[in-house]
């Protein structure tokens, strides 16, 4: 993944593929998108684009990580 990617589809899409990657073995990739452009929409006009990136994963990364727990 790109932390530095500045465009917001580039971001939603490298977080995506690295997330689905990630926990394959628990969620489809579509579930894994669905909940990437979810917390998309939670972050857009919360805070400045460079950091767009790292935060979509790191929020995205903990809801997922909570959803598998009670599954």
């Amino acid at each position: 993944m790109s932390v530095g990617t500045h465009k917001p589809e580039d971001a939603v899409e490298d977080v995506t593929v690295w997330l689905a990657n990630e926990f394959s073995s628990k969620l489809s990739p579509v579930a894994v998108g669905a909940i990437v452009r979810a917390t998309h929409r939670d972050l857009q006009g919360q805070i400045v684009a460079e950091a767009l990136g790292e935060m979509l994963h790191r929020l995205a990364r903990d809801r997922i990580v909570r959803l598998v727990r009670v599954l």
